[in-house]
């Protein structure tokens, strides 16, 4: 009848998603293709680079002439050849959703490194005495070197941007169910939806058979436990993530195999923890296999290690930084007379207590005021706005750390009233004193800051705690510095 709407059947809605599905694979098909020839792009650029930096850059001995471009053709090749199959073999071209771009920028300059000693070896031993055979100077290998390694991180970055870009924009992204309806389930749901570049398209929940239909945290509930199947091919899903922390083996088992169609990637995370640590280490224990929860990973040589580092830092951050601190100092004296520094007693290793020198951002009676920092705190001065907005309030605590009392990266060290209330409200709090305070920590890198969730915050420092490494350390610091000059310091007020 003329005038009226028809309506849209559910095998139109299909076809169209269908059809989205399938524009979505070709792109992440044009991404994966894409990374590859980034790759071969910067590698080919990395080694015509070395070829003419040898020639204008004075760092080694500028020769007088050298063998035309061309004649290293072969060697390029094989430079590319070697270095891209050591890439794929180290699942470097694996387009995941999240992943740490230092851990990436270490792990191409190591396979790069491994390509070009090898390339320059074999350069030797399969070329010479034959027509490819040209002269590869130690010289020039170290300029390809250099180039290869800086030239493939920046592509990298690039397609990364350029991957971030179409998820943000919906495309290049996989349908996802959850399922469950907990708080993990809730928690997970958070992060998806604050995190839209993860590329994660979320088409419903599907929760246990004695639950009612409706909708959580925005997203409908599409289906029960045995609808699964169904479920998955109506919505065409390609991302599973099962949400229940108290669930029995029996019936995680049960589900797998519901979600077991085609090929549906599915993710467990049976609880907060596992959901953030994402792995577990395997011990011996007279032969019978354990899976360790808890590791310590501060012992031996490896706390001398970090101590050297806490040590070279704070000396050299007190040196260069010296004539600014001055300035501040002499700044807050002149905005209200108060003494520019400002100490408060923390609690620190083993729960001795010390006292934090900081930049004094407050007015001089802020304690009779208040304990607890909130944004927008009214105490706060002009210039204490910018110091905590750049964590430059916390610079004298290079002096802390220099005297021992903390590390450069750790928990950050609370207040004893503090401490003596949370300990009795959260499990663990107190294993966080097991290692020294710290000026960051992996907790802030990742936005836990300020008046955020405490037993959070302290799920943050117990995994840190019990992975920590040197790279891991300087990974924070390294993220520290950039969140500071870019501005993007998460919950700092």
């Amino acid at each position: 009848m003329a005038g009226n709407t028809p309506a849209v059947s559910i095998s139109d809605e299909n076809i169209n998603l269908r059809k989205g599905q399938q524009r979505n694979h070709r792109l992440k098909l044009f991404l994966a293709i894409l990374l590859v020839a980034s790759d071969v792009v910067t590698l080919i650029a990395a080694f015509v680079g070395g070829y003419y930096a040898r020639l204008y850059v004075p760092f080694f001995s500028i020769p007088d002439t050298q063998p035309a471009l061309i004649t290293y053709i072969p060697t390029m090749l094989l430079h590319m050849f070697i270095i891209v199959f050591f890439f794929y073999f180290n699942q470097l071209y694996h387009l995941r959703r999240t992943f740490s771009r230092f851990d990436q920028a270490r792990r191409i300059a190591g396979i790069a490194s491994l390509g070009a000693v090898l390339v320059f070896g074999m350069q030797e031993l399969f070329f010479r005495n034959t027509f490819l055979y040209v002269s590869y100077p130690r010289s020039m290998f170290v300029y390809v070197w250099f180039f290869s390694v800086a030239f493939t991180v920046l592509g990298r970055e690039l397609h990364r941007l350029i991957q971030v870009r179409l998820r943000m924009h919906g495309a290049a992204t996989d349908n996802l169910l959850i399922v469950g309806t907990g708080r993990i389930a809730r928690d997970i749901i958070g992060k998806i939806k604050n995190r839209p570049s993860l590329g994660y398209n979320i088409v419903g929940v599907v929760t246990s058979t004695d639950e009612h239909q409706g909708r959580m945290v925005g997203f409908p509930i599409i289906g029960n436990f045995p609808e699964l199947p169904s479920v998955i091919d109506r919505y065409n899903v390609q991302q599973i993530i099962i949400a229940l922390p108290d669930a029995r083996r029996s019936e995680l088992v049960e589900l797998v195999t519901l979600c077991q169609r085609g090929s549906v990637d599915i993710k467990i995370y049976p609880d907060i923890f596992a959901y953030m640590a994402g792995d577990m280490n395997v011990d011996d224990l007279g032969g019978t296999p354990l899976l360790t929860v808890r590791d310590i990973a501060l012992r031996g040589w490896k706390l001398s290690l970090k101590r050297g580092l806490d040590l070279c830092g704070s000396v050299i951050g007190l040196i260069a930084l010296s004539p600014w601190m001055i300035l501040t100092a002499l700044l807050l004296y002149l905005e209200d007379g108060g003494s520019p520094f400002y100490t408060q007693e923390r609690m620190g290793l083993d729960g001795r207590p010390f006292p934090m020198i900081k930049f004094r951002s407050m007015r001089v009676d802020a304690d009779t005021i208040a304990d607890w920092t909130v944004e927008n705190d009214p105490r706060v001065t002009r210039i204490g706005k910018f110091m905590r907005r750049t964590n430059w309030d916390e610079i004298p605590q290079l002096i802390n750390v220099l005297l021992g009392h903390m590390s450069l990266v750790g928990p950050r060290p609370e207040q004893p009233q503090y401490v003596l209330q949370f300990r009795e409200q959260i499990p663990d709090y107190m294993s966080r004193h097991r290692e020294k305070g710290g000026m960051t920590g992996w907790a802030q890198v990742n936005g836990m800051r300020g008046d955020t969730s405490i037993a959070r915050r302290t799920t943050y420092d117990l995994w840190y705690i019990e992975n920590w490494s040197l790279w891991l350390d300087i990974k924070i610091i390294l993220s520290t510095v950039i969140q500071t000059l870019s501005g993007n310091n998460r919950n700092a007020y």
